[in-house]
């Protein structure tokens, strides 16, 4: 799915769309880029590389290109990758969201938002019924702004980090 969240025009006068894709290839050179960006910690290429390939939905922001003569929205695979999240699934029941980022350059302009809410739609569309994520407690209350809720019904998670 790929699917244009907005067009805006740069001061040349570049026409530029944010599109937002699960089925567009991902390098994970850039996904490293954007961490690196966020100021997140350094992962493993190879263990990243399978961490995306083994989810059941990675989800993109690219910035493109838009033909000014025609309208059409440039390739994703010609774009700028500016955000991108992951879920892993059961595909039935549950599915949880994950390393979700936007490059801090675009940031503040409800980019997060519309991937998470894009992911969400997604996820819903292919029959799944439950949709959790593990935030920091400074993005609490913008998850809690697309409708996440802490503990709901009382139901603590717990963790198990082997020694």
């Amino acid at each position: 799915v790929d699917i244009t969240l907005q067009t805006t025009t740069t001061e040349n006068g570049a026409v530029k769309a944010m599109v937002f894709s699960t089925t567009a290839p991902v390098d994970v050179l850039e996904v490293e880029r954007l961490c690196a960006c966020a100021g997140w910690p350094d992962r493993p290429r190879a263990k990243l590389k399978r961490a995306l390939e083994n989810s059941f939905m990675v989800a993109t922001l690219y910035e493109c290109d838009v033909d000014a003569s025609t309208g059409n929205v440039g390739e994703t695979s010609r774009g700028r990758l500016v955000g991108c999240a992951r879920a892993t699934s059961d595909h039935v029941f549950n599915s949880t969201l994950w390393d979700i980022i936007v490059d801090p350059e675009y940031q503040g302009k409800g980019l997060g938002k519309a991937l998470v809410q894009q992911m969400i739609r997604s996820l819903l569309a292919r029959d799944v019924a439950n949709v959790t994520l593990f935030a920091d407690q400074d993005v609490i209350p913008f998850y809690r702004a697309l409708g996440f809720v802490q503990d709901p019904e009382g139901i603590k998670g717990m963790f198990l980090y082997p020694e």
